[in-house]
């Protein structure tokens, strides 16, 4: 969710602020490659930030290693999207091996250490791998996805309109509308504290985030020719803005938990690049599943 405004870095906070939001609108449009570097990159600082929360709780996590198999769970991800071997099942399944695999190389990395791993060390690697990884992950298969029947209405407009790019966009779009209402809604009408972990939040807050990308994801819904798309894309909105809480608060958890106030300062303004992307690490994997997996039974219903 988006904090309290700063009043002495207001300047820097916007236009930070702009020029994130305007290369991310870039990159999800380029796709493809583009869309998977990008990826890649925030994800490398974002984990950098993670183990350094993780060492000021004394884990030694085995950040090299760690950082390599995301990388390579980023990569196998998009090779298997089929940009480069025609989406071979092999692509597939190495693509699937590399998360298990990556897990067993850090345990075994830890145990060659001159002080062997702790289950702390091994808990904060493998969870790393997991958070900065294979969840990020789910946004390149979003933005890869090409069934048309996933948004019948841009059927026949071509590049760069395409079913993943459009879900991306939404995804994204619903995320925004979360933090937007959230802190619109919470400084306005909020009374009554959400969770101690982050004291800033209100219940209202919450719920005006959740009515916002209800009302963004209907819209959505209709424009993508889903079938009964508002109702649909309603359900989705309010998915998409209570897993973007979770992201949220689970890192506001780990930096209570850490002592830190931000998770970094890589972005003038806000903080850290996990300040800045928590919500939209639990999101894609939900909405990838339930485009995938729900949406084509209910459009045949």
């Amino acid at each position: 969710m988006l904090p309290a405004p700063r009043t002495a870095t207001s300047l820097p906070r916007l236009l930070s602020g702009w020029l994130a939001g305007g290369f991310g609108l870039v990159v999800v449009g380029l796709g493809g490659w583009w869309f998977t570097v990008a990826v890649g990159v925030i994800v490398h600082l974002g984990l950098l930030e993670f183990f350094r929360m993780a060492q000021f709780k004394g884990i030694r996590p085995a950040v090299k290693t760690t950082l390599v198999a995301v990388q390579l769970l980023l990569v196998s991800t998009q090779v298997a999207a089929g940009s480069l071997w025609g989406g071979s099942g092999m692509a597939g399944d190495v693509a699937a091996a590399v998360l298990p695999a990556s897990g067993a190389v850090i345990c075994g990395w830890l145990l060659l250490q001159p002080v062997t791993g702790t289950i702390a060390d091994i808990a904060a690697s493998v969870f790393g791998l997991f958070y900065l990884g294979f969840l990020p992950s789910h946004w390149i298969k979003l933005r890869d996805l090409t069934d048309p029947a996933l948004a019948p209405a841009l059927d026949g407009l071509g590049w760069p309109w395409s079913p993943g790019m459009a879900l991306t966009l939404l995804a994204c779009l619903m995320i925004v509308a979360t933090d937007i209402g959230s802190y619109v809604i919470g400084r306005r009408l909020g009374r009554h504290a959400l969770s101690p972990i982050s004291p800033g939040k209100t219940v209202e807050g919450a719920l005006g985030g959740v009515v916002c990308a209800l009302l963004v994801g209907g819209l959505g819904g209709v424009l993508l020719g889903w079938r009964w798309g508002w109702l649909i894309g309603a359900v989705l909105g309010a998915v998409v803005s209570l897993f973007a809480l979770v992201g949220d608060l689970t890192e506001s958890m780990m930096k209570r938990d850490a002592g830190l106030k931000d998770s970094g300062d890589a972005i003038p303004g806000h903080g850290g690049i996990l300040d800045r992307i928590d919500s939209y690490l639990f999101v894609p994997a939900v909405v990838y599943s339930l485009v995938t997996l729900v949406l084509p039974l209910l459009q045949r219903g």
